[in-house]
């Protein structure tokens, strides 16, 4: 679903066309062929992110950045406006295909999207290319022989900018937060350091004349595939990212295994590596990531209860055995609620088992509302639940209780339910897991059989 255009994001368009500027000037800078093309051209994957994240109606800012750099760079108004039409079809062409067919903003979660990503992102290339060199081969400003040249290397420069680029600024808009541990801060740093140090031996000017003549870029292979598959698909993105900026600064001072007799022959065999180490690693970070909430599925699925999402039996047990085995190490009491659904079968009966089942996920989602960090909502078994309160005294598992009957009374939903609560405290009564249970039993059915005399 598109945003609607907002006067309030003029400010972002304007950013986003000062940022494409800056970049496209940038690249611009190592243009050997021609002034217009360059090998290094990053403002594709800018553009590319930029529409998958504000939309299709950013297409003016691309275009007004575009028209910017290359009126300020050479040529002509004409082709100013038509290697800017090109740049931005090629944005808007890529961004169409990634929303249609490779899950839009979320095409970096998943492998087979990955390689649909830079197959679209070849695709559109081919369109800021073929439109681009024509328009300065007809205008006089570059000769129909080295039409060829000219156009590969705005076609290499343009996918291998949006491989790089685009899962950048994706990734990090996706998740910006830096909740990391201080194990994963010193494994970051170790990765960093080592990432950077060998990328800086290998296409730095020290050891150039060691090492030119061997394959020794392939060293920095396993660190991208330290970061896909330690830290996912954000901080693979980042490592490529780091790792085509240095390199491109060595090649470009002379330095690497990529070093030829023309700048631009250099350029392109780093496109080329690049090209390949992107797509290996942000596919293996993406298989990782996979693969990782695979394993967190099936761990939900094992200790968690179908219908409800609470805990099931198992996870009761387990919470139950670390709060009695805390007990034994601290002294400090716990307290268990529990609470059995009133009238179940009546409310099968009567509506149906779909009504009695969301009539449990009612009761469920009260329990979540009202559990602390620290406790644990289970089911227990049928229309019967376990609340497990660490540090909780009687008296405050009672007024637990008594806000959750209040709350589901008072939920505004049909039919109307109600619970009953029994509450047992450890180790007051009883010092073993199925003693603690059986005194909550107990104290339910004590109030069941009040509020049937009452009645």
């Amino acid at each position: 679903m598109q945003r609607k255009f907002d006067p309030r994001n003029l400010a972002l368009l304007m950013g986003l066309v000062g940022v494409y500027f800056l970049a496209g000037k940038l690249g611009l800078k190592l243009a050997y062929v021609n002034a217009s093309s360059s090998a290094v051209w990053p403002c594709t994957g800018l553009a590319i992110a930029a529409l998958l994240i504000l939309g299709y109606r950013a297409w003016p800012a691309i275009f007004a950045g575009a028209v910017l750099v290359n009126i300020t760079t050479a040529g002509t108004v004409a082709t100013s406006l038509s290697i800017a039409t090109g740049n931005t079809l090629e944005a808007l062409t890529a961004t169409y295909l990634v929303r249609r067919y490779a899950d839009g903003r979320d095409v970096f979660l998943r492998s087979h999207n990955i390689f649909k990503f830079a197959l679209f992102a070849a695709f559109s290339s081919a369109i800021s290319a073929t439109v681009g060199t024509t328009a300065i081969t007809l205008a006089g400003f570059a000769a129909w022989t080295g039409y060829s040249v000219i156009w590969s290397t705005w076609w290499l420069g343009d996918a291998v900018g949006a491989l790089i680029v685009a899962p950048l600024i994706l990734l990090w808009v996706e998740n910006p937060r830096l909740d990391w541990t201080r194990k994963q801060i010193v494994e970051l740093v170790l990765l960093g350091s080592g990432l950077f140090t060998v990328s800086w031996v290998v296409f730095g000017d020290k050891l150039h004349f060691v090492i030119r003549n061997y394959p020794f870029e392939y060293l920095c292979f396993p660190f991208l595939i330290w970061a896909a598959f330690r830290f996912g698909r954000r901080k693979a993105a980042t490592a490529i990212a780091a790792l085509a900026v240095i390199a491109t600064w060595g090649t470009f001072h002379g330095y690497g295994p990529f070093v030829r007799s023309s700048q631009n022959s250099s350029l392109l065999m780093l496109q080329s590596f690049m090209a390949i180490t992107a797509l290996t690693a942000l596919v293996l970070a993406a298989e990782s990531t996979e693969h990782r909430r695979a394993e967190e599925h099936v761990r939900h699925l094992a200790d968690s209860d179908p219908l409800t999402g609470l805990a099931n039996y198992r996870r009761l047990v387990e919470s139950l055995d670390s709060e009695i085995k805390r007990y034994n190490r601290s002294r400090i009491p716990f307290a268990i609620l529990l609470l059995d659904m009133d009238h179940l079968k009546k409310i099968n009966d009567t509506h149906g088992h779909l009504v009695g089942s969301r009539a449990l996920c009612r009761l469920a989602e009260i329990l979540r509302l009202h559990c602390r960090e620290i406790d644990v909502a289970a089911r227990y078994g049928g229309d019967e639940f376990v609340l497990v309160l660490p540090e909780a005294s009687v008296q405050a598992a009672l007024h637990v209780a008594q806000r959750i009957s209040l709350r589901l009374r008072n939920d505004g939903l049909e039919p109307p339910l109600s619970v009953s609560t029994g509450v047992a405290a450890f180790p007051a009564d009883g010092t073993s897991l199925e003693e603690l249970l059986s005194a909550a039993d107990r104290a339910l059915y004590a109030s069941k059989h009040i509020a049937v005399s009452k009645s």
